[in-house]
């Protein structure tokens, strides 16, 4: 059964020069699906409070496993790279505006 994973990663502080190095490569391993075992759904960097500068990542992962998926983020060139202070994979159920539930009438 495919599942839906929400992966929250906050970068260490004052790491934008590294982040912007590897940021070429994980965009590839991102879009790598005949590497691993997971389709990257939705995704992005988070942005400080102004607005601006990258700090994190969001991705909303579709896998098989969460071991499908806890691969897959030990893969990542920011992950190898040491970009992230803290890192979470939560299984996420997509209700609100998801269009392939049915609306309540």
């Amino acid at each position: 059964m495919v599942q839906l994973f929400a992966i929250f990663a906050s970068d260490h502080p004052d790491s934008q020069a590294l982040r912007q190095r590897l940021r070429p490569s994980h965009q590839a391993h991102l879009r790598a699906t005949q590497v691993h075992r997971v389709v990257v759904r939705f995704g992005g960097p988070t942005l400080d409070d102004g607005g601006v500068n990258m700090n994190g990542t969001l991705l909303v992962i579709e896998a098989g496993s969460l071991a499908d998926v806890q691969a897959f983020v030990q893969d990542d060139p920011y992950v190898q790279g040491g970009l992230f202070a803290s890192l979470q994979i939560r299984p996420w159920h997509w209700s609100l505006g998801n269009p392939h539930l049915q609306a309540p009438t």
